[in-house]
């Protein structure tokens, strides 16, 4: 579900900038950020949802999630849903999509435990059996690769033109 999100989200959004011709949206690496920031909104919401909810992902199946090793379950489930919301305002700003990238990539790193655990142990959410892992395992990497690309870290990023012909990366332009 989340990679649908991810990627109806990221077409709207590429869309709403070949429409309308908005700047903001003109390449898919600033829609991919735009797009991984509403799949994070909706992801994060399941991190403070009441446990009697049933109709989506709630606090109590994101903390069965957690590996045992973990101390304070509750506590690290509330806060990876704060660090998925600062990184999904991160992902929008434009001065901070770099680092908000880049620090995503990192806390999807770091949620991959968790991730493994729930595949492995057949922890469910919202009632739905557990996503198998070689489900889970792909969408990790999709979702650290998007953080990555929409941070500029790989594949480049865009180079814009001043209005003196100087590209953002200092060189001149000749025609």
């Amino acid at each position: 579900m989340t990679v649908i999100v991810l990627a109806v989200a990221t077409l709207f959004f590429r869309l709403l900038g070949a429409l309308t011709h908005r700047a903001r949206f003109s390449t898919w690496q600033v829609s991919a950020a735009h797009g991984l920031a509403v799949m994070l909104v909706m992801t994060a919401t399941a991190h403070f949802v009441p446990s009697d909810v049933t109709f989506m992902p709630n606090h109590a199946d994101m903390t069965a999630m957690v590996p045992p090793f973990v101390p304070f379950p509750g506590l690290v489930v509330h806060l990876t849903g704060v660090l998925e919301l600062a990184g999904a305002v991160g992902l929008v700003v434009t001065g901070t999509r770099r680092a908000a990238g880049i620090c995503l990539a990192l806390l999807f790193v770091l949620m991959l435990p968790a991730n493994v655990h729930a595949a492995l142990a057949g922890v469910p959410l919202a009632g739905e059996a557990a996503t198998p892992l070689w489900q889970r395992l792909p969408e990790q990497v999709l979702y650290i690769g998007v953080a990555l690309w929409a941070a500029g870290v790989v594949g480049g990023r865009p180079r814009r033109t001043d209005v003196t012909g100087v590209t953002s990366a200092g060189s001149r332009i000749t025609r």
